[in-house]
């Protein structure tokens, strides 16, 4: 089963711990190992690295 992914600026359908599985833009995202906690309703932030926007993965 694939994961879902939640771009920067939409709004979690969960509460959990989310980290960035890739920068929207297509650059590396390896640098970013970063996990932000989420609420459910919030907005993703952009990448905490380089503030680009990014593709969100839950981790827990």
């Amino acid at each position: 089963m694939a994961q879902n992914t939640y771009k920067t600026g939409e709004k979690a359908p969960e509460s959990g711990t989310y980290k960035v599985q890739s920068l929207v833009s297509g650059g590396s995202s390896s640098q970013d190992n970063t996990e932000v906690k989420v609420e459910k309703g919030e907005q993703f932030p952009p990448s905490p690295s380089s503030n680009e926007a990014a593709h969100w993965v839950k981790t827990s």
